[in-house]
């Protein structure tokens, strides 16, 4: 409990609230005109207590931009591109809107209309990607005792169109891998194997185990800026992935006079393989003539080829479990909602085995209802 006292001003009486923290430690509040006015406060303070739901006007002062700071510096568990993600919003979205603004300035209706704003001018998930770090940072707020709760929960988003995948056949890959020339290798490395661009250029020679045609895979490389930046690959998914016997010689080449540590794929210089420097040098050449010789191709970047070995693999007959597996992708289920269009020519197959199995001549003529009165009871047989 706390207590209520008056004390007399130049403007006249008013009222002080004294009243002790959660963690015990006294404070007040003074300039209530009224007594009344004070003892609601004091009422308000004592129920926000007891439902765990108080937040002191010192903790809650604090700006988002300050907040924005020391949430960031909490976010070593996050991988590099992760973590230089949300510092760009951060600096570029969310503190020149917020940063001056109290926490406890923040409301559902202000967040709503600054996302309703932003989705005129950005795409609907860049838009999404503002909302998401907005409020993660705010949920740790509400964690740290600074707010009652998260203001930016529950807002209306923009949809997001799923961008149409793009797959190669067995014949466009190695067309494609041709007109790539020399790094035509990648291309087929890629579309075969289903490895990320980071996996694969992390990819030393020690991971290739060339006798049961596996590729280990438990480093990626991740471009942060100019700087490039090894850690664990995507949800620490530390696997074995298979390849068909055609990319032996391949790999085998390119590990000749290499030693165990040193990286499988490399540039032409000998440095390591960088994404946007392979994609603007044969990557995106190559795929300006298979867009003319095939007018009906989706255009693709380099991460697509994941998608084509998805593709050929279930072709190939493998089930999904195998294919998380080999993408390593965190569930089946993840799986199944990023290439269901790959499990429609399924439902053809369920649909010839129902037929199949339930055939009249399969299972016997079954009683037509007419030939059946309504209550009839059958006999059944005794047994002798």
């Amino acid at each position: 409990m706390g207590s209520v006292t008056p004390y007399d001003t130049t403007t006249g009486r008013r009222y002080r609230v004294r009243y002790r923290l959660p963690d015990n430690s006294q404070t007040d509040k003074r300039g209530f005109k009224t007594k009344r006015e004070a003892e609601l406060f004091l009422a308000n303070v004592d129920v926000a207590k007891s439902r765990g739901e108080f937040v002191s006007a010192s903790q809650s002062r604090i700006t988002v931009g300050e907040w924005a700071e020391q949430w960031l510096a909490t976010q070593v568990q996050l991988k590099p591109s992760t973590r230089n993600g949300y510092e760009s919003i951060v600096r570029s979205a969310i503190v020149p809107k917020w940063g001056t603004t109290p926490l406890a300035g923040l409301t559902h209706a202000g967040i709503q209309k600054w996302l309703a704003e932003v989705s005129t001018r950005a795409a609907p998930s860049t838009t999404r990607s503002y909302h998401r770090v907005l409020s993660i940072m705010l949920k740790y707020a509400v964690r740290d005792g600074r707010m009652i709760r998260n203001p930016a929960e529950g807002v209306k988003l923009p949809r997001v169109v799923q961008r149409k995948h793009g797959y190669l056949t067995h014949p466009q890959v190695h067309q494609f891998a041709e007109l790539c020339g020399p790094d035509g290798d990648v291309i087929m490395f890629l579309a075969y194997t289903g490895l990320r661009w980071g996996e694969m250029a992390a990819l030393r020679v020690m991971d290739l185990d060339m006798l049961r045609r596996r590729v280990n895979v438990d480093q990626a490389v991740t471009e942060v800026g100019s700087e490039l930046v090894y850690g664990t690959p995507k949800n620490h998914s530390r696997r074995s992935v298979p390849f068909p016997s055609f990319l032996s010689e391949l790999l085998a080449a390119r590990c000749e006079g290499k030693a165990k540590g040193d990286f499988v794929f490399t540039a032409p210089e000998g440095g390591p393989i960088r994404n946007k420097n392979f994609r603007a040098r044969r990557f995106e050449p190559a795929m300006t003539k298979m867009l003319e010789l095939h007018p009906d191709l989706v255009r693709l970047v380099p991460h697509d080829l994941r998608h084509t070995a998805a593709s050929l693999a279930i072709s190939a007959g493998a089930n999904v479990k195998a294919v998380q597996k080999m993408l390593g992708h965190a569930s089946a289920a993840m799986t199944l909602d990023v290439y269901a269009d790959l499990f429609d020519d399924d439902l053809d197959a369920v649909g010839e085995a129902l037929s199949a199995a339930g055939a009249p001549e399969v299972v016997g003529k079954m009683w037509a209802r007419s030939e059946i009165e309504p209550g009839t009871v059958i006999p059944m047989k005794k047994k002798s």
